[in-house]
């Protein structure tokens, strides 16, 4: 376990007490373009009672073709991410899944995810690509069966109910130390798709290596991620959000706040708990504990963001 700090990112002590919320439920608020964040069913946790306009889930790391005892069955659990989506008790207007849809970009894994999701009630599904989606090809076959419409490899935004979302790819080049990288292409697109908005616009981005150093012994953050977020920092209200470490953390600096996401595939170790972050096989009965979904929704108007997360049942 290691007590000493990385100059790029934090001590595993200080974050676990920056986080505090592994395994809980978050909700955020956008009041007035801010968010603010909380663990449900804390001081202001409350949900407003108006309607909202746009509402969509997350999903991340279904790890479609991993064998393994962490998950003897990585279907029956993306599955059952994709029959909870469906169960919301809302249809969502869309669903993203933050990268590592498959395990080792094979085509016929690509098929099944494929097929896989067109079982999910909802209009639209928005994808990023993980490392695991671009094993031995920079990304090809993620793209030709994930890429349509996407710009460079596979980057994009669009627009709905008055918030911008932009997703990004930082999963086909690495840092030394194994983080993530976006590229002068990517960042060319985000400060060029960003530059018309207004500075009140609330903006989501959503990735699947974290967008800040969360343990850089561990390639878990994006090198050039601070030049991204530069372009970002004008707006009230941004949410990042990411995939690829298997579990909730929160990270706030300023008018950006970080959340990744757990998986429908099998939990990660903590931070520094082991010497790399391999698949951990949980005591019998415990896996969905682990695993989980992410519902959003925005109520334009009341300027209110609200986020949560949900366990596999």
């Amino acid at each position: 376990m290691s007590s000493g700090r990385d100059p790029q990112g934090m001590t595993r002590r200080q974050l676990m007490v920056h986080s505090a919320w592994f395994g809980a439920a978050v909700v955020l608020t956008v009041a007035g373009g801010e968010v603010i964040s909380h663990v449900a069913g804390s001081a202001g946790a409350a949900q407003t009672q108006a309607r909202p306009t746009l509402r969509f889930a997350q999903i991340s790391d279904s790890h479609i073709g991993f064998t393994g005892t962490a998950n003897t069955s990585v279907t029956g659990t993306f599955t059952e991410a994709i029959n909870q989506v469906n169960g919301l008790g809302f249809t969502p207007d869309f669903v993203i899944h933050t990268g590592d849809l498959t395990h080792l970009s094979k085509p016929a894994q690509f098929d099944q995810v494929k097929q896989m999701l067109t079982g999910l009630n909802t209009a639209h599904i928005f994808t990023v690509p993980g490392e695991h989606d671009s094993v031995d090809d920079g990304g090809q076959k993620y793209r030709q069966a994930f890429g349509a419409g996407t710009r460079g490899d596979g980057w994009y935004s669009f627009d709905i109910a008055g918030v911008h979302v932009i997703g990004l790819v930082n999963t086909l080049s690495f840092s030394k130390m194994g983080a993530g990288h976006l590229g002068t292409d990517q960042l060319d697109f985000i400060e060029k798709d960003v530059a018309p908005l207004s500075s009140d616009t609330p903006v989501i981005v959503f990735s699947h290596f974290p967008l800040f150093a969360m343990y850089p012994a561990w390639g878990w953050g994006t090198d050039d991620a601070t030049q991204a977020l530069s372009y970002l920092r004008r707006f009230s209200s941004v949410t990042c959000l990411n995939g690829h470490v298997h579990q909730l953390f929160t990270k706030t600096e300023g008018n950006i706040t970080f959340h990744t996401a757990t998986t429908t595939a099998y939990p990660l170790p903590h931070p520094g708990d082991g010497p790399a972050p391999k698949p951990v096989t949980l005591p019998a009965g415990k896996l969905h504990d682990a695993l989980g979904i992410r519902e959003v929704s925005y109520i334009k108007g009341q300027q209110t963001l609200a986020l949560k997360e949900q366990k596999l049942s």
